[in-house]
């Protein structure tokens, strides 16, 4: 269904941000052989500090054409038909997502949304990747519903381009946010525990996001934080390859090709994005995406400043445990005093993160 003409598609949701958050397919595409195993680097935001979107392809099959299933096209997650989008106009340009680009778009009742489009024309290996990472977010998110994950909308496509009609989240992502604003204790704790949330029910239902980072993280204008971009989700008994941005993978990622990985990565991933609200700084901000790599590979963590606070601290530490086993889940994390402190009204700095390693 092209903007402006009729078709059907609807039901229940997905979302993508206003401010947009700045995901991008305008990198290059490298490739590097680290430790044997072959990358492949898709610049996954022109806000991510040059950290690339990796796929590290250890076990991962064959990559052909993929078909939608008209089965996703229309069914909301709970079975209602919550909106039926007949007709839309396309708007402002939000963003370029890691597998798409991300427009503003209106339908014929006034109902603004976000539509995520896709080229169906390119033959190479990125447009079949693009294809399908779309095809997956589609099938998961049909079938996710929860107040911290991004609504769905449903999909449509006609002869040269893929539709999926997403939630317009108006504040952005997270990363937008924490650079406008230096975030207290108490606002991350805040997000932290929605994100956790939403990670826990992904959890329960066997779901492992693989690229949880504040980019990904999408806030509306009540200060709700729900978890975007699921082109890398997948269901743990379908996780057959390395993928996720470079300087967020766990360790048992980045080195799968040896050990297998599951919902454990997630909460790694985690521990990154909270360091990164702290301190306004990607996690291995200091070292080249590479550099990071290896860096995670050999169990070494990231900067955490003695400036955070101590209940900050630990709770990246417990999410940064090196061996996955030791790592405690996203329904013990909510229990963590660091999530369930009480807001506070008291003014903060900007923190730095000049401070020596743990």
């Amino acid at each position: 269904m092209a903007p402006g003409s009729c078709g059907t598609s609807a039901s229940k949701s997905s979302s993508y941000n206003r401010s947009g958050s700045g995901n991008g397919l305008n990198g290059p595409t490298l490739s590097l052989d680290l430790r044997a195993v072959r990358i492949e680097s898709i610049r996954s935001s022109d806000d991510d500090f040059g950290s690339p979107r990796l796929m590290i392809h250890a076990n991962d099959g064959a990559r052909g054409s993929v078909a939608i299933p008209e089965s996703v096209k229309s069914i909301s997650p709970d079975g209602r038909f919550k909106r039926n989008i007949t007709y839309w106009q396309k708007g402002d340009l939000l963003g370029r997502g890691s597998f798409g680009i991300v427009y503003e778009g209106i339908s014929d009742d006034g109902f603004f949304l976000a539509v995520k489009e896709v080229s169906l024309l390119d033959e190479g290996h990125r447009g079949r990747t693009s294809i399908s990472h779309l095809e997956r977010e589609i099938a998961l998110l049909s079938e996710l519903e929860h107040e911290n994950i991004v609504s769905y909308y449903g999909m449509d496509k006609d002869e040269s381009t893929l539709y999926i009609f997403l939630e317009l989240i108006s504040k952005g992502s997270l990363e937008k946010i924490y650079r406008k604003y230096p975030l207290q204790d108490s606002q991350v704790s805040a997000y932290t525990r929605q994100i956790l949330r939403g990670l826990k029910y992904l959890h329960d239902n066997n779901v492992v996001h693989r690229d949880i980072k504040c980019a990904n993280i999408l806030v509306d204008a009540n200060g709700s934080a729900k978890l975007a971009d699921f082109g890398l989700a997948k269901t743990i008994k379908d996780v057959n390859s390395c993928q996720g941005t470079a300087n967020w993978m766990a360790p048992e990622v980045v080195s799968c090709s040896k050990t297998p990985y599951g919902l454990p990565a997630d909460i790694w991933s985690l521990g990154c994005t909270v360091l990164e609200m702290l301190t306004r700084q990607i996690p291995y901000s200091h070292l080249e995406w590479f550099q990071a790599l290896l860096r995670i590979e050999s169990g070494k963590l990231p900067k955490i400043p003695h400036s955070l606070s101590r209940d900050a601290r630990d709770f990246v530490k417990q999410c940064l445990r090196v061996n996955p086993v030791d790592r405690p889940t996203a329904a013990q994390l909510l229990d963590h005093p660091f999530v369930k402190r009480p807001l506070s009204n008291s003014p903060t700095s900007p923190l730095t993160i000049d401070s020596p390693d743990l």
